[in-house]
């Protein structure tokens, strides 16, 4: 099976690989998982061959009849500088690994640097070790990959690692590169593109959060996909290409999240990591010989901000939510030529509202169901979504109606791309009658400022490099912070006009019934440049604006300075307030709205970035006590 998507054209596309320690389940699992995300081959990890019901040669039948090559057996481990009666073991033991690796159908086997206690502190003695395991190695038309591993007893090093198979000197003796063992150590690595590309037989590839851990640790248990963490990855691949490798890009990723999750979808994860890592390197820089076979997936289009947010929503909700919205300044301007869709607009904030007979709670349905950002073009904007992996959704729609170009996110999610422009009969707003209700008067909301999505924490990573990739955004803030019932991680993204803004969020851990009555709320945040006007008047029209508890203004008053007068009055219309170097930042919410809605008016002052992550426990405690209130 091909690895490059459809619509994406490359000559000689460099060759995708996944270990299968990366996924979860047993090998026959991982096989099919990573041959239906499109990789080329795989890794085979020792366990995993241990662990399974097939031979090695139905091992390498069934990836055969998956379109699937085995182009690493790994790991050997604890081989080199031992003295010499250990040697002669481990050469026994080697050869017996070399007729496993004969049935299996592979050439490449992976030694990682020793952590043996017995090992001596040699490079010579190291050089002449390897030495003989790629002399016996040879005559199978085997080659030994030698890794240094970042905790390696005397070998930690690439650098190291490199001297000691120069030193050695033998054709089937070459280096493998592992990007977590690189860069968790030295983030801007230099010199890589001096390894003589003959000796370079192999690439792994994982990212990982900021090494603020035991490296042992970090890459045992949280190691990710690249664009997932924080390592500067293009610059590290544009590296080793430049030294002529010709090799598969790899992932090797330990991570105890994905290892537990269906493998399905986390191939495509893996697989839609690579394809951005290599849209990132291609538009690294100059294209040369080394880059022919990058993958370089349709451009992305312009975002130039939010055409609308869509929520689903019951009977019972409806009522609600439209009620809510006139109270916020919203006016019911349009309904759909040919389905039961509303449309509500304050200013340039747009809010469509899609009927649905589904009940998910008994407060009824307010889903959060789909985001619509500006294009400058659609069709490439979608095209791009699907050459990274992007579900097409289809859409009915009759002949004299818009197309909207539409993707489901990972946690199923319609993301539209399309255009507003007036008359433009491609324009979403011509699918809808207006109704003639005039707007209320001058605008008080400017803006949709940001949507803010609760993903499961096992599927955080995964949304991020989704929104990452397909929208072209760039990670902003990450936060944990400690709310009413739990950690929360929070991760905010935006593309480089600051015009669309994600705010992800996931309870880290949550166990057990006791929970929030809502666990999970998303939130769609109007922008402002009127804070104390907009709450004022939005409540004294019956707005059901959130109560934030006194103790909270008592601490502001505490922690900042603020002028009294703006103090009381953000006391007296449940203002929450944070500040930071670059300014400072305003919001209000409302009351949730149905099963897991609400939405929030905010005002920028300066160049604050931020998303008010530090009241986000006061907010939840708030929507509790409301919550439980309104149920009594």
């Amino acid at each position: 099976m091909p690895s490059t998507p459809r619509g994406v054209h490359v000559n000689n596309p460099v060759r995708k690989t996944i270990a299968t320690v990366c996924l979860s389940g047993m090998l026959d699992d991982k096989l099919r998982a990573s041959a239906a995300a499109g990789f080329d081959g795989v890794e085979i990890f020792e366990n995993d061959l241990v662990n399974s019901h097939l031979s090695p040669e139905g091992i390498r039948d069934r990836c055969a009849d998956l379109g699937l090559s085995i182009d690493m057996y790994q790991p050997f481990r604890d081989f080199e500088a031992l003295p010499a009666e250990q040697h002669e073991t481990n050469l026994r033991r080697a050869e017996r690994k070399f007729d496993l690796m004969e049935r299996l159908g592979t050439d490449t086997m992976l030694v990682c640097s020793t952590l043996a206690p017995q090992a001596i502190d040699d490079d010579d003695l190291a050089a002449e070790q390897l030495h003989a395991l790629a002399t016996r190695a040879a005559p199978r038309g085997i080659r030994v990959a030698y890794e240094a591993l970042a905790w390696g007893r005397f070998v930690n090093t690439w650098e190291h690692s490199w001297r000691i198979v120069h030193q050695a000197d033998h054709p089937k003796l070459g280096v493998c590169l592992d990007s977590f063992h690189i860069l968790s150590k030295d983030p801007r690595p230099t010199g890589i593109a001096t390894i003589d590309p003959e000796k370079l037989f192999f690439l792994q590839l994982a990212d990982a959060p900021p090494p603020d851990m035991n490296l042992l640790r970090l890459s045992r248990h949280h190691r990710l996909f690249p664009g997932q963490g924080s390592f500067d990855l293009t610059h590290f691949v544009d590296q080793v290409l430049a030294t002529g490798y010709t090799g598969p890009l790899s992932l090797e990723v330990f991570n105890d999240v994905f290892r537990q999750s269906d493998p399905g979808p986390a191939a495509l994860d893996a697989m839609r990591s690579l394809l951005s890592l290599e849209d990132g390197v291609a538009a690294h820089g100059p294209r040369g010989p080394y880059r022919v076979g990058i993958t370089e997936p349709t451009p992305s289009p312009e975002l130039s901000g939010w055409a609308f947010a869509e929520l689903d929503v019951d009977e019972r909700s409806a009522t609600e939510i439209t009620t809510t919205l006139s109270a916020l300044g919203f006016v019911h301007t349009g309904q759909h030529r040919s389905k039961p869709v509303q449309l509500w607009q304050h200013g340039d904030c747009n809010v469509v509202l899609n009927r649905t007979s589904e009940k998910t709670s008994e407060w009824g349905t307010a889903e959060l169901a789909g985001l619509a950002v500006e294009s400058r073009a659609p069709d490439s904007s979608a095209q791009r979504a699907r050459e990274l992996l992007a579900p097409r959704l289809p859409t009915q729609h009759a002949d004299t109606e818009a197309e909207l170009h539409t993707s489901a996110t990972p946690d199923g999610k319609r993301i539209h791309f399309c255009r507003t422009e007036g008359d433009d009969p491609t324009s979403w707003r011509t699918d809808f009658t207006a109704t003639g209700t005039p707007p209320a008067g001058a605008p008080v909301l400017v803006d949709i400022d940001h949507i803010a999505v609760a993903e499961p924490f096992d599927h955080f990573a995964e949304s991020m490099l989704f929104y990452r990739s397909v929208f072209d955004l760039r990670p902003q803030a990450e936060t944990e912070y400690a709310a009413p019932f739990g950690l929360v991680r929070s991760q905010a993204l935006g593309n480089r006009s600051g015009r669309i803004r994600i705010a992800m969020h996931a309870a880290v851990l949550r166990r057990g019934e006791w929970a929030p009555e809502v666990p999970d709320p998303e939130h769609i945040s109007f922008g402002t440049d009127d804070i104390i006007g907009a709450a004022r008047s939005m409540r004294d029209s019956g707005a059901p604006i959130l109560r934030i508890p006194e103790n909270y203004y008592d601490d502001l008053d505490a922690r900042y300075v603020l002028d009294p007068e703006l103090l009381s009055e953000m006391r007296m219309l449940n203002i929450l307030y944070d500040r930071d170097d670059h300014g400072e930042f305003f919001h209000f919410c409302t009351d949730l709205l149905g099963s897991r809605v609400f939405f929030e008016v905010v005002q920028r002052v300066g160049d604050h970035r931020g998303y008010g992550a530090a009241n986000t426990p006061v907010r939840m405690a708030a929507h509790r006590q409301a919550r439980l209130h309104r149920a009594t």
